[in-house]
């Protein structure tokens, strides 16, 4: 397993020598072993689901509004996604001036 400088402390090399898991750990200071050029999907998609403040702070105890919500924003950061594309691909006649989709 690759990691980077972040989980270069005991309690994580105890955790991977507990599951038999061999570890390569970048040293801090030193780079990852393995470098991403670009955020990892799951990261991103982490990110842009973090911008709606009512799945971060989810108090809702019924099982339905949470999938709601968590639908809701998946459908919201698709269609900006697509609105995005089709700004730097397309051109119409209403097209905003800015990328930047509010």
């Amino acid at each position: 397993m690759h990691l980077d400088a972040g989980y270069d402390y005991r309690p994580c090399r105890e955790a991977l020598d507990e599951r038999g898991l061999l570890g390569e750990i970048a040293s801090r200071g030193a780079p990852a072993p393995i470098q991403v050029g670009k955020r990892w999907v799951v990261e991103r998609a982490n990110s842009w689901l973090n911008d709606f403040g009512r799945l971060r702070r989810c108090t809702e105890r019924r099982k339905d509004c949470v999938d709601a919500y968590l639908a809701l924003a998946a459908a919201i950061v698709t269609v900006r996604a697509l609105r995005r594309a089709a700004w730097y691909l397309y051109r119409w006649n209403t097209r905003p001036r800015s990328p930047r989709i509010r």
